[in-house]
């Protein structure tokens, strides 16, 4: 079964770190690949980061890439999203989600395939 939890998100200033967990049943961890999404306000959601396997090169959408870290902890079927000098625009709903593929894993015509976390919502003021 294909279970995602992530963790509370938060209130940060500008400038700030922040560290969001996700999660997953042995099941998700183990056949799946995990990925991040978040979804600002009035708009789409959009692919973070997804990392392919337990030992593989994570991908980062070119918008996040130097800020955003994404790693996991496999003892705990837990990955983890770093996020260093928020900026407002990083206020979003952040959702984990596993994913068969990492390649194209944020196209469009593919994510209602994919299985997902409750979201956190993550607000950074300015």
């Amino acid at each position: 079964q294909v279970q995602l939890e992530e963790s509370v998100g938060g209130l940060v200033q500008a400038g700030e770190s922040l560290r969001i967990s996700c999660k997953a049943s042995s099941y998700a961890f183990n056949y799946y690949k995990i990925a991040w999404f978040r979804q600002a306000p009035g708009k789409e959601r959009e692919g973070v980061s997804c990392t392919p396997s337990r030992d593989g090169t994570t991908a980062y959408a070119d918008s996040v890439k130097g800020r955003f870290t994404m790693s996991r902890d496999n003892a705990k079927n837990t990955v983890y999203l770093q996020i260093d000098r928020l900026k407002p625009e990083d206020t979003a709903v952040y959702y984990c989600a596993a994913v068969t593929d990492c390649s194209g894993y944020d196209n469009n015509d593919k994510i209602h395939q994919w299985h997902w976390g409750q979201g956190t919502r993550v607000t950074v003021s300015s």
